[in-house]
């Protein structure tokens, strides 16, 4: 299992042949499975198999081939409305209408959809996290008709590979694993940490490409900008206030 975590690498390409179904629910099975806050399982996940619910989903996920290319889209929602049912058919009154209960409702999808991301891979499936979920998240409730109480997190395609990438580059452990307390960083510990990523000649070109001085700069200027993420931050915050979790 360390070894099969050890060697995940994205997938965006895959074969036209659908998971049996038996591999499907598993899979499900398995990510389900999952940690959650108080046993309550605050998430649902929409299976969408079918080209018409992928051709709906695509423009939500800014038009990325994979959307279309993988045999299965999975969203993973957090999701108070059916807690908030069970209680409020049991005689008790739910108070999940807050931003923090969304917080615990968003770990309970993002748990279970590594859950699964694991289960995937150890059948052999190739999978590839869709960052872009939450940015156009209205979008995706109404294609998926979620109801109050439910927001998309995030989504995964899954699909058998049909290429094999080189893995992505990760930062050393030693800058990430702080012993006991958070130990700050001095310029020269992220100069170095950060080296062998700029060294790489992708990276190098995307700085090229992009007629940027720094890796950096393709981040802040290009791929991650502050204007977007203000933009997509407020269009989030309305979602929120429009599925329920804003009346703090």
């Amino acid at each position: 299992m360390i070894e099969q975590l050890l060697a995940h690498k994205t997938i965006r390409k895959y074969k036209d042949v659908l998971p049996e179904d038996v591999t499907i629910n598993t899979i499900l099975q398995a990510g389900c499975r999952a940690s959650t806050t108080g046993n309550m399982q605050l998430y649902s996940i929409i299976v969408t198999r079918g080209e018409a619910g992928k051709k709906a989903l695509a423009p939500c996920h800014f038009n990325q081939s994979m959307v279309m290319n993988a045999p299965l889209v999975l969203t993973f929602c957090a999701d108070f409305n059916r807690f908030n049912k069970w209680c409020k058919l049991s005689n008790a009154e739910p108070g999940y209408d807050n931003f923090l209960s969304f917080v615990t409702a968003a770990i309970d999808a993002l748990l279970v959809a590594q859950n699964v991301t694991i289960a995937a891979e150890s059948e052999g499936l190739g999978v590839c996290y869709l960052g872009t979920t939450t940015y156009l998240a209205s979008r995706i409730i109404d294609v998926l008709k979620l109801p109050k109480g439910v927001v998309p997190i995030t989504t995964l395609t899954i699909g058998w590979p049909d290429e094999d990438p080189d893995q992505i580059d990760r930062l050393p452990l030693d800058i990430i694993v702080h012993q006991e307390v958070y130990n700050d960083y001095t310029d020269k510990d992220i100069i170095n940490a950060y080296r062998e990523k700029e060294n790489r000649q992708e990276n190098k070109k995307f700085v090229e490409e992009n007629n940027k001085d720094s890796l950096a700069q393709v981040f802040t200027d290009i791929r991650y900008k502050k204007n977007d993420n203000i933009a997509f931050s407020n269009m989030l915050l309305e979602v929120l206030k429009e599925q329920g979790f804003m009346n703090q």
